[in-house]
């Protein structure tokens, strides 16, 4: 995969920078994320997390099984401020 192909599309994230973020230290998922933003977007992770994941195991020579899932963080899904603050109906 040529390094200016974008990996996610929220963050503008190029397999480029995913690979700069591995030679940079990142062994998982959570450290691409970190280092590059890569899965913090919209989708969050949803569209590019299977392309991070690929990439990695290319370059650190993993199989599937070795690459660690990212953390899911509250919320998964977009809440509004209005439910937040226990007024659902307005």
């Amino acid at each position: 995969m040529d390094d200016n192909v974008i990996i996610c599309r929220c963050e503008e994230i190029t397999a480029g920078e995913v690979r700069k973020a591995i030679a940079d230290g990142a062994f998982d998922i959570e450290g691409i994320k970190r280092r590059t933003r890569a899965g913090m977007g919209l989708c969050q992770g949803r569209s590019c997390e299977e392309l991070v994941r690929q990439i990695l195991e290319r370059e650190l020579h993993l199989c599937r099984a070795e690459v660690q899932p990212p953390k899911t963080r509250p919320p998964v899904s977009p809440v509004t401020f209005e439910v937040l603050a226990g007024r659902e109906n307005g």
